[in-house]
């Protein structure tokens, strides 16, 4: 109903078809601005519609991870910091809604202003913005905050960055920020960058802090303890500055957070089972069902939540690193996403309960029909018929077996494709014209879980090619080093999407990261094609369009069989202490996002 609902509001906003980005010329500062339309919230709104705006203060969340961590420093490229600090300690000059496609709220900008073209974007700071230090929060620092992150952060911010023309003080508490060409997104973020400050780094570098402390950032939670590898602590700070905002109400609500870290995913349920952490989400429909029937449960000690969600599928699985042979063959792509048996696979783990992700945006709006490209999405891909890859245009589907173990019919076809690609058997072998042997490494990260499970039946399907599979498992910072150097051949990925992709597919799929250190672009693509169904996305000002162009990208990334599916992950399926809550009639669009827990749940009074 909520995916009917966002098609309906996309389609009737604005005058007839057209709809003008932010609603009207937005000469004046508003309180909010939207992807489409406007702001679903009105200026005078006294809280989000998914929290309870009088939830109750107080308890200790505890939090269980896998591995270890070796730095506090969430924004730069080095080291292997616990993944929530990056949603905890700091926040940016607006707030995004978890119940509309894309609108932002001001948060630590009290108004925001933009031309109807989007060419610019202006903030003004809350007066009484203020850092968990208690020391006001600058323009100064904004400034400093986009420039560090732009050229010493992490690759998620370095996007953005070169993006932006200028930035500038423009008043008091002001900045305004121009964009070096019109896209419409960027206003939206730029209000999302996390906001640091400034004077924390006057005789260090940026990129060099790590276990001593952790930047300083606006959020109410800050970094009060931690023992290296082992925990980490954040406090509550109960004169956070922004606790009256109707932005904030209802939300934030414990008083601790504490992250323990555990060696692999069995230890850290069984810690869970002993009521060690607090809660523990569960991606495995069939571990769900056969596993979550323990004492605790039964006593109503552990509650087991579902949570529904209205996100697109994203994609999930093994992704192939094209930018060495062989994944740089498609043919050896094709094959390779033949010879994996979903079906059996699917049966064997999750007992066939969860579906199979079908495309990059499967399960929504956005997601591509199957069959040839019609209309608007065909016209987009046609002048790039000669270069995109099979079944872009004409349609193209994941190959189905037929449940069995031996997936005949989908060996055979794989044999043929690499037969096709120059590989042929030898004693036994698959070897190229050069004699050289199939073999080739999954890299996974300790407590891979779920994928490490998977893999243990795909190498038997593939030994039955000749190919030789080796899994090498490694610790969460070597991973992180392979991975931001392309260290691997395949390697696990799960990429998550809105309602409302934009720039973010820049990060994922755009040709001008494929080969930076640290993209998220790890299968290495580098398509003109792409790039462009990007690039209309952005320029998009009318649902139409946009539909068409994320179809047709969708189209594109799923016919270049860069990633080998695996089952979608349809609805957060969350099992908690009986003393965490929260508003189960209200859940928000965006369903079990990284900001649904904890920032709306609470610990219910004693």
């Amino acid at each position: 109903m909520r995916l009917v609902n966002f098609a309906k509001r996309m389609m009737t906003t604005g005058a007839c078809a057209l709809l003008i980005f932010g609603g009207a010329a937005m000469a004046e500062p508003r309180h909010g601005i939207a992807m489409y339309g406007d702001p679903a919230l009105p200026p005078d709104f006294v809280s989000l519609p998914y929290v309870n705006p009088e939830a109750p203060k107080g308890g200790r969340l505890v939090s269980g991870n896998e591995g270890g961590f070796d730095s506090l420093n969430p924004y730069v490229i080095t080291g292997n910091p616990p993944w929530q600090l990056r949603f905890l300690i700091s926040e940016g000059l607006m707030y995004r809604s978890q119940d509309e496609p894309f609108t932002v709220y001001g948060l630590l900008a009290e108004s925001v202003e933009t031309p109807e073209d989007r060419s610019w974007v202006e903030f003004t700071l809350r007066a009484e913005a203020q850092f968990s230090d208690g020391s006001p929060v600058t323009v100064e620092d904004v400034i400093w905050s986009y420039e560090t992150l732009g050229t010493q952060g992490n690759a998620r911010y370095r996007g953005l960055w070169s993006q932006i023309d200028k930035i500038e003080e423009v008043g008091p508490r002001k900045v305004r920020f121009t964009f070096k060409a019109i896209d419409r997104e960027l206003p939206l973020l730029t209000g999302l960058q996390p906001i640091l400050k400034k004077a924390q780094f006057a005789d260090r570098s940026f990129t060099g802090l790590s276990l001593e402390e952790a930047p300083i950032g606006t959020a109410p939670y800050s970094v009060t303890a931690f023992e290296p590898a082992r925990s980490v602590t954040l406090t509550r700070n109960p004169d956070y500055w922004g606790k009256d905002l109707p932005i904030r109400r209802g939300t934030n609500n414990f008083d601790e957070i504490r992250i323990e870290f555990y060696g692999d995913s069995a230890v850290l349920f069984e810690g869970f089972k002993g009521q060690e952490i607090s809660y523990i989400r569960e991606f495995n429909a069939e571990k769900w069902a056969r596993d979550y029937d323990f004492p605790a449960v039964r006593s109503g000690d552990i509650v087991l939540s579902e949570v529904p969600s209205g996100r697109p599928s994203g994609i999930t699985g093994f992704v192939m690193n094209t930018r060495n042979a062989p994944f740089n063959d498609i043919r050896v792509r094709d094959a390779m996403i033949h010879a994996f048996n979903f079906e059996y696979i699917n049966e064997t783990l999750t007992g066939g309960r969860q579906p199979r992700i079908s495309s990059y945006f499967s399960g929504s709006v956005l997601g591509m029909a199957h069959g040839p490209a019609e209309g608007r999405t065909k016209e987009l891909l046609s002048p790039f018929a000669d270069q995109i890859p099979a079944g872009a245009l004409e349609g193209y589907n994941l190959p189905v077996s037929d449940g069995s173990p031996r997936n005949r019919a989908n060996i055979r076809k794989a044999i043929a494709l690499l037969e096709d690609a120059g590989w042929t058997i030898d004693n036994g072998r698959l070897v190229n014209e050069q004699g050289q042997p199939f073999r080739f490494t999954l890299l996974l990260r300790q407590g891979a879980g779920e994928f490490a499970t998977i893999a243990d039946i795909y190498v038997k399907a593939l030994e039955r090619l000749g190919i030789q599979m080796d899994i090498e498992v490694v610790d969460n910072a070597q991973y992180q080093l392979r991975i931001t150097d392309f260290d691997f051949q395949m390697t696990d990925i799960r990429r998550q999407f809105s309602l409302s992709p934009g720039n973010d597919q820049r990060l994922y799929w755009g040709g001008e990261v494929a080969n930076t250190p640290g993209s998220r672009n790890l299968m290495g693509v580098e398509s003109p094609a792409i790039d462009a169904m990007i690039d209309a996305m952005l320029a998009s000002v009318s649902s139409e369009d946009f539909y068409a162009a994320t179809r047709a990208l969708d189209r594109l990334l799923t016919a270049g069989r860069y990633v080998i599916p695996i089952h979608s992950f349809d609805v957060g399926r969350i099992a908690h202490v009986k003393e965490m809550t929260y508003d189960a009639e209200n859940v928000p669009l965006y369903g079990d996002s990284v900001y649904f827990l904890p920032e709306v749940w609470w610990m219910t009074p004693e």
